[in-house]
């Protein structure tokens, strides 16, 4: 078969795969808004309120309610936008200082308040005047203030970005050299705006040539043209479908000025490139390998070591967990012994203390897919702090962060089986574990209405059963009323789960259990 680009599901240890699992399911995620995300709005859309030319603050009634403020906002904003229609067509004296003026006092109104009055902006017939204020051979200010406009409606309800659409020719032309700086890195945002709505945009944004101006833009030294043009192009590429990181990748320059915006210590600007790497290591094989080959894993080990932002330490990790679940070279870079190794050990311990929650789960997801490596990076983990650490979380964090912990502490108990038979169990990982009292953990998650984490547990407690020495396992999973947790698939909707379950029922508590120890 051709290589389509896509990652590949990499390595396969417990049973069905709980790097396989956990590997697709950060793909999923990568294309998908997170909702655990603080900054949620922030990463897809973003509202300008502080701008590039001077601005005055409109100032809302203190007196007035919500309602009367709206109210009030709707009727100035249609009637700048009336104004502003009447300027356009104007041509005697003093008309194009007259449409600066109405533009500007409407870019403030869609700026300034809480909830900007989008939607009289839309009614009043906004669009088609902001795009004749975009028409070629405009001044630089105005064509700054219409994009300005533009971008803070584009920030509204999915209907308000739709809206933009005729105007995104003229948006995307002037990414172009011959534009200045802050037009071109308005317009970028505008753009960046509608990319963050949805895929069937993006088709259109990348239909209509997109991607190139964009890429260019973020090969710029200056550092807010770069970090604008970061931006857009992660909410760009974010797919599902992985042609535009692949094409992406392919453009001359990128892959080193990826590189060099990493090195920076301009933390905004790598937080923003390291989203478009999240998106790359994601989507594109291809891209992943240049990445690697390019020394990318260095750097953002290097990153996690050094920064105390998790505004940039959430894409470096997810990054570096992409990197490693997509591609045995990456993991392979973390030798065992090595600096860089031990380095990135380190670092994803102290992730895994820090109280940011997504952060935890972040560095576990990465310590999951170098543990599903090999022997020897599982006993690096095995031997590290990240061990007893990892014990702790999974009796006490919340249930997402409990969850990628198990999938690391599982991959420490498997080594891969030859052909698709059940993976060799690691018993010297596995007794210790268990003696260690993870098993309660991993019994929760069998009771948890969480699939994915249920099948994690039965996973687990198959190992434990298999196992363990002396044919301890059963007794163990029975006196953490394993057997109860189990039982609850027995008429699950889910057939997978339900003949799971019941097959490790019958298999190790059939009708001859506990008869060896009665006689």
């Amino acid at each position: 078969m051709a290589d389509d680009g896509s990652p590949s599901h990499g390595r396969t240890p417990i049973k069905s795969a709980v790097h396989n699992i956990a590997s697709q399911r950060r793909r999923q995620h990568a294309v998908s808004v997170r909702k655990e995300r603080r900054e949620v709005l922030l990463r897809t859309k973003r509202l300008c309120r502080d701008g590039l030319v001077d601005d005055i603050d409109v100032t809302p009634d203190v007196d007035m309610n919500v309602d009367e403020e709206s109210s009030v906002l709707d009727a100035q904003t249609s009637q700048l936008v009336e104004e502003l229609n009447s300027a356009v067509v104007y041509v005697g004296k003093g008309a194009a200082q007259k449409k600066m003026e109405v533009l500007r006092s409407l870019r403030r109104i869609l700026s300034k308040s809480e909830v900007p009055p989008v939607q009289a902006a839309l009614h009043a017939g906004a669009i088609p005047i902001l795009v004749q204020c975009l028409s070629y051979g405009s001044p630089d200010e105005q064509l700054l203030e219409a994009a300005w406009c533009l971008t803070n409606i584009a920030a509204g309800e999915p209907e308000q970005t739709k809206s933009l659409l005729p105007a995104l020719p003229l948006l995307i032309a002037h990414l172009g050299e011959k534009s200045s700086a802050p037009v071109a890195e308005q317009c970028a945002w505008a753009l960046g705006n509608v990319a963050g709505e949805d895929e069937e945009l993006r088709n259109i944004l990348l239909a209509q040539g997109t991607l190139l101006p964009l890429a260019r833009m973020m090969m710029s030294n200056k550092g807010s043209t770069a970090r604008t043009a970061a931006w857009a192009l992660s909410n760009l590429i974010k797919g599902p479908n992985p042609i535009a990181a692949n094409e992406l990748v392919r453009i001359d320059g990128v892959l080193d000025s990826i590189i060099r915006h990493m090195k920076k210590m301009e933390e905004e600007l790598t937080t923003e490139v390291s989203w478009v790497v999240v998106y790359l290591s994601a989507l594109s094989k291809t891209a992943s390998a240049l990445l690697i080959k390019n020394g990318l894993v260095q750097l953002l080990i290097g990153r996690l070591a050094t920064s105390s932002s998790s505004q940039l330490l959430i894409p470096v990790l997810r990054s570096l967990g992409n990197l490693v679940a997509g591609d045995n070279s990456a993991t392979n870079i973390l030798i065992v012994g090595h600096e860089i190794t031990d380095n990135a050990i380190l670092a994803l311990v102290k992730c895994m203390k820090c109280e940011h929650r997504v952060l935890k789960k972040e560095a576990a997801w990465v310590l999951s897919n170098i543990a599903a490596g090999s022997y020897e990076h599982k006993k690096l983990i095995y031997d590290s702090e990240a061990t007893p650490f990892m014990l702790q979380l999974l009796a006490v964090a919340p249930f997402d962060v409990r969850k990628e912990v198990a999938y690391a502490l599982g991959n420490l108990c498997v080594a891969p089986a030859e052909g698709s038979g059940q993976p060799n169990v690691i018993l010297e990982h596995l007794v210790s574990l268990v003696g260690r009292g993870c098993l309660p953990g991993f019994i929760n998650l069998v009771r948890s209405p969480d699939i994915e984490a249920a099948r994690l547990g039965l996973q687990f407690l198959e190992l434990v059963m298999r196992g363990m020495p002396n044919g301890e396992g059963p007794k163990l999973v029975e006196a953490e009323d394993g057997i109860d947790a189990m039982e609850r698939f027995q008429f699950h909707e889910n057939e997978e789960m339900r003949n799971m379950a019941n097959g490790l029922v019958d298999k190790y508590f059939g009708e001859n259990y506990g008869i060896e120890d009665d006689q």
